[in-house]
C-alpha cells in the first residue's frame, strides 16, 4: 500500500507532496515552513526518509535542505543544478528506496529549467504517480522563461519532449502530481482543475495535442509578467537557505509606526480592505492577508526594505509572517495588532477613501466629473479588453510609476477589488485622491461603459 498527500501553499499556488508506505515517506518540493511537512509526517506516523527537489525554485525558498537535516533523510537534488551545499546528486534513471516495495525513479525531464527532474513514485514496480513539478502540470507546463531569456526557446522545446516522453512512458491511469500550476507563476498558463491522470493530458494538454512548433509559438505569446522577487529565490536557493523563523516580531506603537513611515519604511495593513478603506494609517499600503500577500508584496517591496505589519489580530500576524518567510521576507520590523485607532499617533486621525462599484464609476463619468479611470490588471488580461478611456499601470508598477497617473480623482479597478485596493492605496498614500472599484469587471459592461475590444488576428 501507498499514500500520496498533498500539501497546498495556496498563497504561491503551489502544492508539496509527502508520500510513502507504512513506515516511510519522501517529500517532494517542500515549502520553508516545513514544521506543515513534519506534522504531516506524524499524522501518518512514517518517518520522512527521502526530500526530492524536482529543480531550483523560481518562486520560493526551499525548506528541503533544513528538513533533511532536521530529519537525517536523503536530500535529493538534481545533478545539473549548482548548489553550495551537500546533497544527493540525482540523473535521469536513478532510483532511491523510500519504503518497502516503494521505490522513487528519477526522470529527466528539462524545461522549465534546463536541470528540471521529475520523480515516480514505483510501488511493487509499477508506477502509481508521477511528481512532475514544473514540467508537466495540469493542462498546462511550466514556463520556460525563468532562467535566462537566450534559453526561452529552446526551453520551450524541452518542455514538449519532456511532456511527450512522460507521455509515452507512463500509464494513463497515473496520478500527475505537479507543484506548479495553481494559481502560481511558475506556470505558462492558469490551468484549471485539482486532478489530472497521464490520460487525461493526454487528451487535453497543449504540449501532448499539438505539434511542436505550434506549441511553442502560442507558449511564448501567452508568457505574463514574472514577479520581480523571483530574482531573488533561485540564488537563495543554490546557496544554503537558512532556517526559517517564526517566532513573534517586535511590537509597535503608534510612535514607533510613525517613526518608520518616516524613514521611508513599508507599514503594511493586512485587514480587509473594505476595513482599511474605512480607516487606515496615512501612508500605509493595504494587502490583505486573505488576498495573494506573498506574491503582490514580495513583487513590489523594495528589496530588503524593512517592513511593518498592522492587523485586527496576532493570528493575521503570524500567518502573514509564515506567508513571507517562505518567498525570502523573513523578519518583519514589527507588528502592531488593534486597530486604526491604536496605530495613528497624537492627534491624527485615521485616512480613509471611498470604495465604489463599476455603476458609479459609469454615473461618475456621465455627471462629467474629473476621473481618471485607472487599469491595473496584467498586460495579459488587458489585452482581451478594457475600459474605453483608462489608462493601465500594471498593479506591481503602480509604486514605480506615480508620475504617469492623470490629474484628478483616481477611480482604480482590476478583475474583482483586491489588486485595486492596493493600488488605490499606494495611490493614497502619496497624496491622491483615490476611488477604489471593489467590483468584478464583467460589471462593467452591465454598468453601461464602453469597453474596447481588440480585434483578433
Amino acid at each position: 500500500m501507498f499514500f500520496a498527500d498533498i500539501l497546498e501553499t495556496e498563497g504561491l499556488g503551489n502544492r508539496s507532496y509527502l508520500a510513502g508506505g507504512a513506515r516511510a515517506a519522501v517529500v517532494v518540493d517542500p515549502p520553508r515552513d516545513i514544521d506543515r511537512v513534519i506534522a504531516a509526517a506524524a499524522r501518518r506516523g512514517v518517518r520522512i526518509a527521502v526530500v526530492a527537489e524536482t529543480h531550483v525554485h523560481n518562486d520560493y525558498v526551499t525548506g528541503g535542505l533544513e528538513l533533511a537535516r532536521l530529519t537525517g533523510a536523503r536530500y535529493l537534488v538534481p545533478a545539473g543544478a549548482s548548489v553550495a551545499y551537500a546533497r544527493v546528486p540525482v540523473a535521469d534513471g536513478d532510483v532511491e528506496d523510500v519504503d518497502e516495495g516503494l521505490v522513487l525513479r528519477a526522470v529527466a525531464t528539462p524545461g522549465h529549467t534546463p536541470h528540471h527532474t521529475s520523480y515516480l513514485l514505483e510501488a511493487d514496480g509499477r508506477v502509481v504517480a508521477a511528481f512532475t513539478g514544473g514540467s508537466l502540470l495540469i493542462g498546462s507546463v511550466g514556463r520556460p522563461d525563468l532562467v535566462e531569456p537566450r534559453l526561452t526557446e529552446q526551453l520551450a522545446r524541452a518542455q514538449h519532449a519532456s511532456a511527450h516522453r512522460l507521455a509515452a512512458e507512463l500509464d494513463d491511469e497515473v496520478s500527475v502530481m505537479p507543484t506548479h500550476g495553481f494559481g502560481s507563476f511558475c506556470s505558462s498558463t492558469q490551468a484549471g482543475g485539482e486532478h489530472s491522470t497521464i490520460g487525461a493530458e493526454k487528451a487535453s494538454n497543449p504540449a501532448l495535442v499539438q505539434d511542436v512548433d505550434t506549441f511553442v509559438k502560442e507558449l511564448l505569446a501567452r508568457l505574463d509578467d514574472v514577479p520581480a522577487y523571483y530574482t531573488h529565490m533561485s540564488p537563495a536557493n543554490t546557496a544554503s537557505p537558512a532556517p526559517v523563523d517564526l517566532t513573534a516580531p517586535q511590537r509597535a506603537d503608534a510612535d514607533e509606526i510613525a517613526r518608520r513611515l518616516a524613514a521611508g519604511e513599508w507599514v503594511v495593513d493586512l485587514r480587509n480592505r473594505v476595513a482599511f478603506a474605512e480607516g487606515h494609517v496615512a501612508g500605509s499600503f493595504n494587502f490583505e492577508v486573505e488576498g495573494q500577500l506573498a506574491t503582490y508584496l514580495a513583487w513590489m517591496i523594495p528589496w530588503g526594505k524593512p517592513v511593518t505589519l498592522l492587523a485586527g489580530s496576532a493570528e493575521d500576524v503570524s500567518r502573514a509572517q509564515r506567508e513571507l518567510a517562505r518567498v525570502g521576507i523573513d523578519r518583519p520590523a514589527a507588528a502592531a495588532v488593534g486597530s486604526p485607532a491604536d496605530w495613528v499617533a497624537g492627534q491624527d486621525n485615521p485616512a480613509s477613501f471611498p470604495r465604489a462599484t463599476f455603476a458609479d464609476l459609469a454615473a461618475a463619468r456621465g455627471r462629467g466629473q474629473d476621473v481618471v479611470t485607472l487599469d491595473v490588471r496584467r498586460a495579459g488580461e488587458r489585452a482581451g479588453g478594457w475600459i474605453e478611456g483608462s489608462v493601465h499601470i500594471p498593479v506591481h508598477q503602480v509604486h514605480q510609476r506615480l508620475d504617469e497617473v492623470p490629474a484628478g480623482t483616481v477611480w482604480v479597478h482590476c478583475a474583482g477589488g483586491m489588486r485595486a485596493a492596493i493600488a488605490a492605496s499606494v495611490l493614497d498614500a502619496a497624496g491622491r485622491d483615490v476611488v477604489a472599484v471593489d467590483d468584478g469587471y464583467a460589471a462593467a459592461a452591465d454598468a453601461g461603459l464602453t469597453l474596447v475590444t481588440p480585434v483578433q488576428h
